[in-house]
């Protein structure tokens, strides 16, 4: 799974992956801490403060402080280090990394969930690749498992969609925790300045972070790096200075025997105050989600020997200045800056939680984004924010929606332990998922014995759950806004999903013969007329119902005809050759063709896309070099007849080009119960009638758009 990417811009080309320089990784490695690292290196302004809230405040000597420092730092090792960073960002897809990604992997390999509209030439492209054919006992057995039992693949999709869901409500908690927790430090310069100002200004700051999402972080990324580093290197500079002017002795906390005291002392308080904890990885997920912004190896060398070292050195400090400053428990990360450089090191943390909220931010506008493509989230308008850097992209539904759940978040809880209570839930869902993926991914991609994939769960699993049960038990004090922002989002997904899963199968059910329809021609007095005409279809073989109705009702169509499928294979990327698949619908004389147009996961189809121009260039292209028949006699006559049917093609195209799309309106059958008619006939209604339309989605002109109604029952 080693892969050694070749950079572009700003980031590294995702299908064509060269051997790069030394200095090379070093630029990616530096360009990462402005765009990948921001969330987790925000964790320490609110760590502390989280963990020692509630009862846990009555133990604040010196062996607590200890024992929360080296639980902080064998879970940054255990999980940050050796889990995500040693092994998870090995298992990317062509080099994308994050939920998605494992779950594609696993579909293509053990093909778990085949997109309705799956064709075996789909395998063929160069980015389905998957290796070596060899299959082993265990892996082959995991395979047949889920193959016998398909409510299994079901529950896997459910699961996956909960750990994006999870994904997506941290995009609401980070910005609404980070920037709070930023600019509540001003506190104890101003005292007098109430809370209700805090919360005023950091509301402020959201918008601001939400309304310039619109220009693109490519036109502020420059100035990313330099201050994610400045961050960095400040507070683990202020670590080493607290280290050895506090208690030097806080070294000796690096030995996991202080966290079996810390359980010991503490008991049950100890044990709910693990969900402060976690904060400390949060971002982790991030890390992986935006690998393929940049190459694994820069990455890791940014992690292991900058981000990793820092950060450590900054929760040392902290912890060494609280040993000896019990009462600043609540405001220990700015009470621990020495005075002299205070007002710096505020300007940076403010602008640090900026840049934190955009990297979860970017990365929900990248899941939304594949989840809109597997058909997995309504339509909604994707824009490209930059015509050089691929996948900087910009919802605007989606980018508001956040900033009314953040501005809701804040106003609402006004206080950073309950806001990381929710956070800290959401965090440890996501890493299960992600472990619970990997340990397959291990087995069934990797082909490595079950008890290796059985140890990766088990291990990292047992720690997780620790740290995910702590915040349950948490819920009632904020933990129950994941589950409920997660919960709404995945009933969006699965009801979305499951009524486009069934759209397909009522096309597929009822489509209709082109034999049929041109002998039912004289009948009806069918006509043909010129132009071409473009009939969007979900279906990859035979001709939808929607054209069948079309053609009864007007019996005119065009001198060519191609039916156009755009569809999602489930790899990230597909290069503009492979883009096309053209063939024939019925004989020559029919002048009617098919077009599969491949989208990956993470491809965006452009606004300003040329479609029509490159659709006729590849219907050309695949008449010029069609092969010949039996029963064609010459050579030069088959040419001949290639030329002609290319010019047709060309004046056809002169003549005009039509869009026939199928209006669909979905209603449960009168048999179906009450639940799943509220689901259909109310909730996906409504998201059918209020998401973005096929026409637009498409970039259709709506001079030339013919729109064929039709009801399915489900």
């Amino acid at each position: 799974m080693n892969q050694s990417p070749t950079l572009i811009e700003q980031g590294i080309s995702r299908q064509h992956l060269k051997t790069v320089s030394c200095a090379n990784v070093l630029t990616l490695a530096y360009q990462s801490l402005g765009v990948i690292y921001g969330d987790l290196s925000t964790s320490p302004l609110y760590v502390y403060k989280t963990t020692f809230s509630g009862k846990l405040s009555l133990h604040e000597d010196d062996e607590e402080i200890f024992g929360v420092f080296s639980f902080i730092f064998w879970t940054f090792t255990l999980i940050a280090l050796f889990k995500y960073v040693f092994i998870v960002l090995s298992a990317d897809d062509n080099g994308e990394g994050g939920t998605f990604a494992l779950y594609s992997l696993l579909c293509r390999y053990a093909k778990l969930r085949v997109l309705p509209n799956h064709q075996e030439m789909d395998e063929k492209l160069s980015t389905y690749a998957m290796g070596s054919p060899g299959e082993t006992r265990q892996s082959a057995a995991v395979k047949s498992f889920f193959e016998k039992h398909p409510k299994s693949q079901k529950g896997l999709l459910l699961f996956v969609l909960l750990g994006t869901c999870m994904a997506i409500g941290d995009s609401v908690l980070t910005p609404t925790i980070s920037v709070l927790s930023a600019v509540s430090g001003v506190k104890l310069k101003i005292p007098e300045l109430h809370e209700n100002y805090v919360v005023i200004i950091s509301c402020i700051i959201l918008v601001a972070i939400f309304s310039v999402q619109r220009f693109g972080t490519h036109r502020v990324a420059f100035i990313f790096a330099p201050i994610s580093t400045a961050w960095l290197l400040s507070i683990s500079s202020i670590g080493v200075y607290n280290t050895i002017k506090w208690n030097p002795h806080i070294v000796s906390a690096l030995s996991p025997v202080y966290m079996y005291k810390f359980l010991r002392n503490t008991g049950v308080q100890g044990w709910v105050s693990l969900g402060g904890v976690v904060l400390s990885i949060t971002g982790v997920e991030t890390m992986f989600a935006d690998l393929g912004h940049f190459s694994s190896l820069s990455i890791k060398v940014a992690f292991s020997f900058f981000v990793y070292p820092c950060l450590i050195l900054a929760y040392m400090g902290e912890a060494a200045f609280l040993s000896k400053h019990h009462e600043d428990i609540q405001r220990s990360f700015y009470k621990a800056i020495p005075e002299p450089v205070f007002w710096p090191v505020f300007i940076i943390a403010t602008f640090a939680a900026v840049i934190g909220s955009q990297a979860v931010i970017s990365a929900t506008f990248s899941i939304i984004s594949q989840c809109c493509a597997l058909d997995c989230f309504p339509r909604v308008k994707i824009i490209h924010t930059s015509s050089k850097i691929h996948g900087q992209i910009y919802i605007p539904e989606v980018n508001w929606m956040l900033m009314c759940l953040c501005l809701a978040v804040t106003i609402g809880l006004r206080d950073t332990n309950m806001i990381g209570h929710a956070y800290g839930l959401a965090v440890t869902s996501v890493m299960l998922v992600t472990t619970c993926l990997m340990s397959l991914v291990m087995i069934i991609v990797w082909k490595q014995r079950a008890i290796t994939g059985l140890a990766f769960l088990f291990c990292f699993g047992s720690i997780e759950l620790l740290y995910f049960s702590s915040c349950v038990y948490k819920i009632p004090e904020g933990g129950w806004i994941p589950i409920l922002l997660s919960l709404t989002f995945m009933a969006v997904m699965y009801i979305w999903n499951y009524g486009t899963t069934k759209k397909h199968e009522f096309d597929v059910e009822n489509k209709v013969s082109i034999d049929r329809i041109v002998a039912l021609g004289p009948s009806i007095g069918m006509v043909r007329v010129p132009g071409i005409g473009l009939v969007y279809t979900n279906l990859v073989t035979g001709v939808p119902a929607v054209f069948g109705h079309f053609v009864t009702n007007l019996p005119a169509f065009h001198r060519v005809l191609v039916f156009v499928c755009v569809k999602s294979v489930q790899v990230p990327y597909i290069g503009e050759e492979e883009r096309f698949v053209i063939s024939r619908v019925g004989p020559k004389e029919y002048g009617m063709f098919r077009s599969v147009v491949r989208y990956g996961y993470r491809d965006v189809p452009r606004e300003m896309y040329d479609f029509e121009s490159r659709l006729v260039s590849a219907i050309v292209e695949f008449v010029e070099t069609e092969p010949g028949t039996e029963e064609e006699e010459e050579w030069c006559n088959s040419l001949r007849m290639r030329k002609e049917e290319t010019m047709e093609i060309m004046e056809a195209k002169e003549a005009g080009v039509a869009y026939i799309l199928g209006q669909s309106y979905a209603k449960a059958k009168q048999s179906s119960s009450v639940l799943k008619k509220l689901a259909v006939d109310v909730v996906f209604a409504f998201m059918s009638t209020n998401c973005r339309g096929t026409d637009v989605v498409l970039n259709v002109p709506h001079t030339s758009l013919l729109e064929v109604g039709m009801v399915y029952y489900v």
